[in-house]
């Protein structure tokens, strides 16, 4: 399927998974919104707004760099209103910004916690707020938030709980607009890797090296939002996996998205 004149705006879509999600829909004729603060390099983490504009311009998309911290709601409202003004409307919002910090209680610090609430769950809810009056004018309109399935097995907070509350907000969200935007035939689903993703966060946050050498590509990830993109407004109220989603689209081996082909694969948190 073309995404031809649908517009695609994705929150922290500079790097990782979002760059990746935003190259594969260009790749398909989309509008791209890259919703992000970088504007400025940072080593560790590599790209900025305006590079991966550049990438999705090459890539066969139209590109609109606009730099937004999530946690102020005037940029948000002023970066939704820069996209309809450029593309004349939001047709799918991606819910891929979020902060991470995988302590316990004790170790959390409070400005930690309020990052994760402020982006995870504030800035998430905020942005689609933005985006739903859009959304209703929209071409086969459709909310995707990154976020896992709940899963209240104790072993998933006791570690991080601050983290797994925010991330299951995400997902509580997800829910909440399928049912709310039925009406408007606006559909809503959470999507979540069933491996580690190889990106910044997880070299520099969990793992290194190592951890990256037990992970897929963000490749992975971003064919599953091609798939779901294209599914009727009754394709909503998910909470869905990579690797089930491929499987829906026909694809069974996933050996082509392993950082180290063959290599032993490290389960995703929450699964």
């Amino acid at each position: 399927m073309s995404f031809q004149q649908r517009t695609i705006f994705i929150t922290g879509a500079s790097r990782g998974i979002g760059k990746a999600i935003a190259l594969q829909l260009a790749s398909k004729g989309a509008n791209i919104v890259i919703a992000a603060k970088s504007v400025e390099e940072d080593p560790r983490l590599g790209g900025t707004i305006y590079s991966a504009a550049e990438e999705v311009e090459a890539a066969g998309g139209k590109a609109l760099a606009v730099q937004v911290d999530i946690r102020e709601e005037a940029q948000i409202a002023q970066a939704v209103e820069k996209a309809v003004a450029t593309f004349g409307g939001i047709d799918v919002l991606i819910n891929n910004a979020s902060a991470i910090q995988l302590t316990n209680t004790e170790q959390t610090p409070a400005k930690r916690f309020d990052l994760m609430y402020d982006i995870n769950v504030r800035g998430t809810f905020l942005v689609t707020q933005h985006c739903i009056p859009h959304l209703k004018k929209g071409k086969q309109p459709h909310i995707l938030t990154l976020s896992p399935p709940i899963n209240l097995d104790p072993k998933w907070f006791g570690p991080h709980v601050a983290y797994t509350i925010s991330k299951y907000n995400m997902s509580m969200l997800a829910m909440g607009w399928a049912a709310e935007l039925a009406p408007y035939q606006i559909a809503s689903n959470a999507l979540w890797p069933a491996t580690t993703i190889a990106t910044a966060a997880v070299k520099n946050l969990l793992g290194g090296e190592a951890l990256i050498n037990r992970s897929r590509t963000p490749d992975i990830l971003a064919d599953a939002v091609e798939y779901i993109l294209q599914q009727p407004a009754t394709y909503s109220g998910q909470t869905l996996i990579d690797e089930a989603v491929l499987q829906q689209a026909g694809i069974t081996n996933f050996d082509k998205y392993a950082v180290v082909p063959g290599g032993k694969l490290q389960k995703d948190l929450f699964l």
